[in-house]
């Protein structure tokens, strides 16, 4: 049986694991770049990699890599950030205690919610913001 040592050795070796994959994101990173980065024998880094996929956290899926086959490691949930909804809308709304999918006011028409998706996707699609204020030429020529 394991000691509590032992166990919390190989939960802060998992956390780096899982830490490696997901900074590597959606590309995924050969099970072997894991074992260097984190000075691991190729054994201890296997049972890891298998314990993080059992858990549903990881995928590893055999790739042929330099005429070998290895393991690429790739998240399957990554983790929230506090800022995917730092500026939610909804922390400071006045309807808040009102809002539900069936109340007066519901996330489903809120146009505020609307707005800062709207928002938030430009953002990272690298689309300038909207300005209601600037009409397109065409239609100012009517």
């Amino acid at each position: 049986m394991a000691t509590k040592e032992e166990d919390d050795i190989l939960l802060d070796l998992t956390s780096k694991v899982y830490k490696l994959v997901v900074e590597h994101g959606a590309d995924g990173v050969l099970q072997s770049e894991v074992w260097k980065e984190l000075t691991l024998t190729s054994r201890d880094g296997s049972r890891l990699a298998i314990r993080l996929e059992r858990r549903g956290m990881i995928r590893r899926e055999k790739v042929l890599d330099g005429g070998r086959w290895t393991y690429k490691l790739t998240p399957l949930r990554m983790p929230v950030h506090i800022q995917s909804i730092e500026d939610a809308p909804c922390i400071t709304c006045p309807y808040e205690n009102k809002c539900s999918l069936t109340g007066v006011v519901s996330p489903l028409s809120c146009p505020w919610i609307v707005e800062w998706v709207t928002a938030d996707y430009r953002r990272l699609a690298g689309i300038p913001s909207a300005n209601p204020m600037v009409r397109p030429v065409a239609a100012r020529a009517s």
